[in-house]
C-alpha cells in the first residue's frame, strides 16, 4: 500500500510547477488561432435590460450561439484546443482537441435567430410591445454580441372567462378555481397558463377522467381591452370520438371506475413476450380481499397483505392518476420488485344505464429481484484522507419471511495507511461483522396504521455489530446495537429515530507514550476508559438535490442522540451506590452525555462547467451526571480530507492548545465549528479542478489544566479559529471520485503572543505548512 500524502517538498514543488506551467501555457494560447479568415471568434454575449421584471439567466437560454466556456476569465477549453496541431490526427493533437472546445466562430445568422427567440419569449411574459435589438463590436478578430431588450410595463390579466361545454368538467373546474395558478392582476405569462393546464389536467384525471388530457385545454386572449390588460378565456373541449358511422363527433367526457384489479405478482417479462396468450393463460388466478392475485405458481413469494398494503387503488372506485402514480412508487420502495409495471384496460362496458361511466380494469405487474444474493467486495475507503481497502463478504435475503424483510450480514476486513508521517505505526487494520435486518413497517402497535404506511413509508431496523481496531496508539473492540425506525416526509426529508442504541468499548493495548500523555491529563483519562454507552438518537435529512438536472440546492442534517439518562434514573430510583463517582452496570460506568450537531451545504451552480459549494457545520456535546467525558468514539476531530485540509486528520486543535507536532496525537474534544466554501471546474478528460477555503477548530467543554487554551469561551473562541486554503483536483472514473487536494495553512491558532497569520509571524515552511492528501469523493 503506498503513502497516502506527499511528504517529499521536492515532488510536492514538481507536481505544483508542472501544473501552473501547463495551465499558464493553455491559456496563454492566441484564442483565433484557428478562427478561419476573414471570421471572428464570438467572445462574448452581453444582455442589457432595461426593466427589473425579466432576469439576465431567464434570457440566455434564448441565445443559440454561446462563446467558449471560462474558467476563472480564461477561455481553458479554448485553450487545450489551440494547443494542438489542427494538421496532425495522432497524439496527442486529436486527445487535445476531444478534449478541448473548439473556437465559437460568430455567426450572424444565430445572432439574428436569437433575437428573434429572445422577442417571442418576452412576449411570452406579458411584455408584448417589447422591442429587442442586436450590436456587434468586433476588434482584434474577437466579437462581442449585445442584446439590448427594452421593455414597458407588462400586460396584466383582467379577467377569466371560462367557455367550458361540458357540464361536469365545468362544475370540476369552478369547484377548483381556489387552486388555478393564474390571478387577475398579474402578469401575462405563457409559463403559468401551461403550468394552469398541467395541475388542472390532473386534478381532471384525478377525479375520474381516464381519457383526458392537455389537449382538451386551450387559452385564448383578448389584448384589446386597453389600459395595458388583456381578458383570458379558459376553454375545456369535449371528447372527440367516432360515431357509428365513423364520424367525428364531440360528446361530453366520461368517468372510468375501476372494476376490477389483477396483479401478477410474478410476472416475467421475457416468458409473456416468447409465449403470449399461452403465457397468460397458464397462469392461475385468485381472488383475495376484493383483489385478483394472477400468479404461475400455488403461493406467492410475497405476502398478498404486504401487496394490497402498498396499493392506493381499490375496486369500483374512479380513475385517479396520482394514485396510480404512488402505488408504482410504493411498491418500488420495498425493493424486492425489479420492475412495476401499471396499465388500464377498457372493458367496453357501462356502470349504468345513463352511460355516463365506464369501467377499466387495473393490471399491476411486478417482476421480482433476485431474492438471495452473495458477493464479495473490493472496495477503496478514505477516513478524512487515510487511503486503504476493505474487503466485505455480504449475503442478503431481500424477502426472508416473504415480506420483503431484508436481512444482511456482512464480513468485513480492512486496512488504511496514515497519513501522519510523525506516527511511529503506519497504518490501522480493521475486522468485524454486522448484521441487519430491516422491515417495511413500524414495530409499533399504535402506528400500524394503513394510511400511515401510505403515507410515510415507514421501516424499521435492527442492528448488531462487532468490530476489532488496531490503530496506530491503541487497540479496541467495539460492539453495537441498535433499534430504530426510518420514514419520508415529502420528496426531500427524511427522519431517522433510534430509541435504542447500545454501543460497548473496550479498550485493548495502548502506546505507551500516549498512555503517559492520558495520565496527565483528567479530560483524556475519562475520554478513553472502557465506555458503556446506551441511548437514543435522532437524525433529519432534508436533500432538494435533483440528479438529472443541474440546480442549486440545499443539505441539511441534523443529529441529535443522548446517553445514559434512563440507566440514572434507575439507578436513582433503585438506591445503587456510586463506585469511584459513578454507577456501574455490570461493573462497568456508563456514558451520559447529551450531543447534537448540524451540517448545512449549499452548492450554487455558476455555469455548466463550474459550481461554488457552501459548507458549514456545528457540533457540541455535553458530558455531564455519570460522565466527567464523552467517550473518544463519539467525539469530534479536525483537520483531513473531509475538514480543514491545510492540517492533517487529528492534527488540529484543541483551541489554540499548543502541542508537540512531531507526535501524532490523535487530536479530539466536544465542540466543533467549521465553514468551507469550494469552487469547482472542470478542465478536460475525467478531470476536475478546486479552489477552497476552510476555517474552523475543535474545543473542550471542560477546564483541563493539562491542556491550556482548549476549553470553549464565548469572549475568545474567534481568536483560536484555524484558517487553510488551497487548490485540489479530481478524477471521475465514474464508478469513483478520486481526489487530491494541496492545502496551505493561513491562520494557526497555536501561535502565540501575536497575530496568528503565519504571513505575519515567519516564513512558510513546506514540511509543516503545508499538505498534501489523496482521497475518495467530494470532500463535502
Amino acid at each position: 500500500m503506498g503513502k497516502t500524502i506527499i511528504h517529499k517538498s521536492h515532488f510536492r514543488q514538481d507536481c505544483c510547477h508542472f501544473l501552473l506551467v501547463f495551465i499558464l501555457i493553455v491559456t496563454s494560447c492566441n484564442p483565433t488561432k484557428y478562427v478561419p479568415e476573414g471570421e471572428t471568434l464570438l467572445n462574448e454575449n452581453h444582455i442589457i435590460i432595461n426593466e427589473e421584471g425579466l432576469k439576465k439567466s431567464d434570457v440566455l437560454p434564448y441565445i443559440k450561439q454561446k462563446p467558449n466556456k471560462k474558467i476563472f476569465g480564461a477561455k481553458f477549453h479554448l485553450g487545450l484546443y489551440n494547443l494542438s496541431n489542427i494538421n496532425k490526427q495522432k497524439w496527442p493533437h486529436n486527445w487535445l482537441r476531444n478534449i478541448g472546445e473548439e473556437p465559437s466562430v460568430f455567426d450572424p445568422y444565430s445572432t439574428a435567430k436569437s433575437k428573434e427567440q429572445i422577442k417571442s419569449f418576452v412576449a411570452s411574459k406579458g411584455y408584448f410591445d417589447g422591442q429587442v435589438t442586436d450590436t456587434v463590436k468586433t476588434a482584434n478578430r474577437k466579437s462581442e454580441v449585445y442584446y439590448n431588450i427594452g421593455l414597458l410595463a407588462p400586460y396584466t390579466v383582467r379577467n377569466i372567462y371560462y367557455e367550458i361545454a361540458d357540464t361536469n368538467i365545468r362544475k370540476l373546474c369552478y369547484f377548483d378555481s381556489v387552486n388555478c395558478v393564474i390571478e387577475r392582476g398579474k402578469p401575462y405569462d405563457v409559463d403559468i397558463l401551461q403550468a394552469e393546464r398541467s395541475r388542472f389536467e390532473r386534478f381532471v384525471k384525478d377525479n375520474g377522467y381516464y381519457a383526458f388530457s392537455q389537449d382538451n385545454i386551450y387559452f385564448r386572449v383578448d389584448s384589446t381591452v386597453g389600459n395595458r390588460q388583456v381578458d383570458l378565456f379558459y376553454g375545456v373541449k369535449n371528447f372527440t370520438t367516432l360515431d357509428a358511422y365513423n364520424r367525428t363527433i364531440q360528446v361530453p367526457h366520461s368517468i372510468y371506475r375501476v372494476k376490477n384489479i389483477y396483479i401478477f405478482p410474478d410476472f416475467v417479462p421475457k416468458d409473456a413476450l416468447e409465449g403470449g396468450d399461452a403465457y397468460l393463460n397458464s397462469l392461475d388466478t385468485t381472488n383475495y380481499e376484493g383483489y385478483y392475485f394472477v400468479t404461475s405458481k400455488g403461493k406467492s413469494e410475497i405476502k398478498y397483505d404486504l401487496i394490497i398494503q402498498s396499493l392506493y387503488l381499490k375496486p369500483g372506485v374512479p380513475f385517479n392518476v396520482t394514485n396510480t402514480e404512488q402505488t408504482q412508487a410504493h411498491l418500488m420502495t420495498l425493493k424486492v420488485f425489479r420492475l412495476v409495471n401499471i396499465y388500464y384496460n377498457d372493458t367496453k362496458k357501462t356502470a349504468d344505464a345513463a352511460d355516463t361511466e365506464l369501467m377499466i380494469d387495473c393490471n399491476i405487474q411486478l417482476t421480482l429481484l433476485s431474492q438471495q444474493s452473495f458477493k464479495v467486495e473490493l472496495e477503496g475507503t478514505n477516513s478524512e484522507g487515510d487511503l486503504g481497502g476493505a474487503l466485505n463478504l455480504i449475503y442478503q435475503h431481500k424477502n426472508l419471511f416473504h415480506g420483503a424483510e431484508l436481512f444482511s450480514m456482512k464480513l468485513k476486513g480492512a486496512y488504511e495507511a496514515l497519513t501522519q508521517q510523525n506516527s511511529t505505526k503506519r497504518n490501522t487494520q480493521e475486522y468485524g461483522i454486522e448484521t441487519s435486518l430491516r422491515l417495511p413497517k413500524f414495530l409499533l402497535p399504535f402506528l400500524e396504521k394503513e394510511n400511515f404506511i401510505k403515507k410515510y413509508n415507514p421501516t424499521t431496523t435492527l442492528l448488531a455489530g462487532y468490530n476489532y481496531q488496531d490503530m496506530p496508539l491503541f487497540t479496541r473492540t467495539i460492539a453495537t446495537a441498535s433499534f430504530g425506525y426510518d420514514w419520508k416526509a415529502g420528496n426531500y426529508s427524511e427522519h431517522l429515530v433510534n430509541p435504542l442504541q447500545v454501543n460497548i468499548v473496550k479498550q485493548g493495548s495502548i502506546d505507551s507514550a500516549f498512555a503517559a500523555r492520558i495520565e496527565k491529563s483528567s479530560y483524556l483519562a475519562y475520554s478513553y476508559k472502557d465506555a458503556f454507552i446506551v441511548g437514543g438518537g435522532y437524525s433529519y435529512i432534508f436533500n432538494n438535490q435533483k440528479i438529472k438536472k443541474s440546480k442549486d440546492y440545499w443539505f441539511l442534517r441534523i443529529n441529535a442522540e443522548a446517553s445514559g439518562n434512563m440507566l440514572a434514573v434507575a439507578e436513582k430510583l433503585t438506591g445503587a451506590k456510586k463506585t469511584d463517582g459513578s454507577y456501574n452496570i455490570l461493573g462497568q460506568a456508563f456514558a451520559q452525555y447529551i450531543r447534537t450537531d448540524f451540517d448545512l451545504r449549499y452548492n450554487y451552480i455558476v455555469s455548466d462547467v463550474s459550481s461554488v459549494v457552501y459548507r458549514g457545520f456545528v457540533g457540541i456535546g455535553i458530558p455531564y451526571g455519570n460522565s466527567k467525558a464523552i467517550p473518544a468514539v463519539k467525539q469530534y476531530f479536525g483537520g483531513g480530507a473531509n475538514g480543514i485540509r491545510a492540517w492533517q486528520v487529528r492534527s488540529l486543535g484543541p483551541g489554540s492548545y499548543i502541542h508537540d507536532v512531531a507526535t501524532f496525537q490523535n487530536l479530539t474534544a466536544d465542540i466543533k465549528l467549521e465553514a468551507n466554501a469550494e469552487y469547482r471546474f472542470k478542465l478536460f478528460w475525467i478531470m476536475e479542478g478546486a479552489v477552497f477555503l476552510d476555517a474552523g477548530n475543535i474545543w473542550t467543554y471542560q477546564n483541563d489544566i493539562s491542556m491550556p487554551g482548549s476549553q470553549f469561551r464565548f469572549n475568545k473562541f474567534y481568536k483560536d479559529i484555524a484558517v487553510g486554503t488551497g487548490t485540489g483536483f479530481r478524477f471521475d472514473f465514474k464508478f469513483v471520485m478520486g481526489r487530491i487536494d494541496f492545502g496551505m495553512k493561513l491562520r494557526d491558532p497555536m501561535l502565540s503572543d501575536g497575530s496568528k497569520w503565519i504571513a505575519a509571524r515567519r516564513p512558510y515552511s513546506l514540511n509543516n505548512d503545508f499538505t498534501a492528501v489523496l482521497a475518495i469523493g467530494y470532500p463535502f
